[in-house]
């Protein structure tokens, strides 16, 4: 392990002793207890728009912008 993330790792470990906020400490143990899930495509897709629920997303979109006249 290089220097540098030694060090990195030093000062997070002397910053979060001294933390006493109880919703920033749970935020931390989150951030360690998430598990990186591998991306699945197949279900990335399912989730997405139909060519019909795209193009009417697009218009929707479309309308908001503030067009000059």
């Amino acid at each position: 392990m290089e220097p540098k993330a030694i060090t990195v790792k030093e000062e997070l470990i002397a910053w979060i002793r001294e933390i006493e906020d109880i919703s920033v400490l749970q935020h931390l143990e989150a951030i360690k207890n998430r598990s990186e899930k591998p991306f699945d495509f197949d279900e990335e897709w399912k989730k997405g728009y139909t060519v019909e629920e795209a193009r009417a997303e697009m218009y929707k979109r479309i309308k908001t912008y503030p067009w000059k006249k």
